[in-house]
């Protein structure tokens, strides 16, 4: 099993980024997926979560109605795209799968910095 985010980086506030998340080792389309982060001495914290067909997505009051996830199931890839960025979602950020009471493991995340 292997997840490999991607597409971090450093932006100006009120600015975008679409982070991948790339899997592999698995039946990714039978695995719900989820973005979840990590800020600076925080615990990590959940972020958004879609279904297996799409049909079903959720996200944490802080992020809803700027991030958006989506997932295509061909390419094997779960995106998170992010806008009107601000400083507080500076965090590494990490997705992963779930079936049942089955998570896969975490990959090595990806870095965005929210700064001016």
């Amino acid at each position: 099993v292997q997840l490999v985010e991607s597409g971090g980086g450093l932006v100006q506030p009120g600015g975008s980024l679409r982070l991948s998340c790339a899997a592999s080792g698995f039946t990714f389309s039978s695995y719900i997926m989820s973005w979840y982060r990590q800020g600076p001495g925080k615990e990590r914290e959940w972020v958004a979560l879609i279904s297996i067909g799409s049909a079903y997505t959720n996200y944490a009051n802080s992020v809803k109605g700027r991030f958006t996830i989506s997932r295509d199931n061909a390419k094997n890839t779960v995106y998170l795209q992010m806008n009107s960025l601000n400083p507080e979602d500076t965090a590494v950020y990490y997705c992963q799968g779930r079936r049942g009471s089955q998570t896969t493991d975490w990959g090595q995340g990806t870095q965005v910095t929210v700064s001016s």
